[in-house]
């Protein structure tokens, strides 16, 4: 699953990895968020271009999207059947660029620690999405977006059995390429990177807040120190009674 993600690179960074025509300038974000826009990266007219999109996708028949459920992410295993995602998968593909997602790891019934977990090897990222296009009665349209998800790698399992689809920079164009409804050539990438690929990173409920959106987010999570108690203060006390 991906619910919170970060983006933390320059736009320079991120437009050399992604070769886009386009050359915007944007902050780093530490804490994106569904409804919120993105940056996706996509094809058109055989151009890789750069556009904001709003994180929650819409299918194109909807009515009314304030009745719609929030579709922030599409399992994989089943994106070609769903109806809301087998028009985009076929058609609508993109890249989400990312450092890193937060993942919640249940402990109990009232625990969940939070882990900021970025690529091993550091630097940008593409997550696998789907747009799609979302058009009112009043001519007002939408363009929204969703981010594929598949089984856990065991060693990300530990913390949750969800993890984001990564397409390779090789797999870039393949991925892109949406000019057949076949999605046979691109089946092979609708899975999640193997163990060692991320490093998950502990950190503090700081980023369950949305507006929270700062370096602090990826500090390391510390337990509460106890006080220690010396024999003197214990002697101190004992005379107390």
């Amino acid at each position: 699953m991906c619910g919170r993600f970060g983006l933390l690179a320059s736009p320079e960074e991120v437009r050399a990895l992604f070769g886009y025509v386009d050359q915007p300038n944007f902050p780093p974000r530490y804490n994106i968020a569904p409804t919120q826009p993105v940056a996706v990266v996509r094809l058109e007219n055989g151009e890789r271009r750069f556009a904001l999109v709003r994180w929650g996708l819409i299918p194109s028949w909807v009515k009314d999207p304030r009745d719609f459920s929030l579709l922030f992410n599409a399992r994989s295993e089943t994106v070609a059947e769903k109806a809301s995602f087998r028009n985009a998968i076929r058609r609508r593909r993109c890249l989400v660029p990312a450092s890193g997602f937060y993942e919640w790891q249940r402990v109990s019934k009232t625990e969940k620690r939070a882990y900021w977990v970025p690529p091993a090897a550091g630097g940008v990222i593409a997550f696998a999405g789907i747009w799609e296009s979302w058009m009112g009665r009043d001519g007002e349209e939408i363009e929204t977006m969703a981010i594929l998800t598949a089984a856990s790698s065991p060693e990300m399992a530990e913390i949750h059995p969800r993890t984001p689809v990564v397409i390779p920079p090789e797999d870039f164009d393949r991925w892109l390429d949406c000019s057949s409804d076949d999605i046979r050539p691109i089946a092979d990438l609708l899975k999640a990177p193997d163990d060692g690929f991320f490093a998950p990173v502990r950190v503090s409920d700081r980023v369950n807040s949305v507006a929270n959106d700062d370096a602090g987010n990826l500090t390391p999570f510390q337990e509460p120190e106890t006080a220690a108690v010396s024999p003197q203060s214990t002697k101190d006390q004992l005379d107390l009674l």
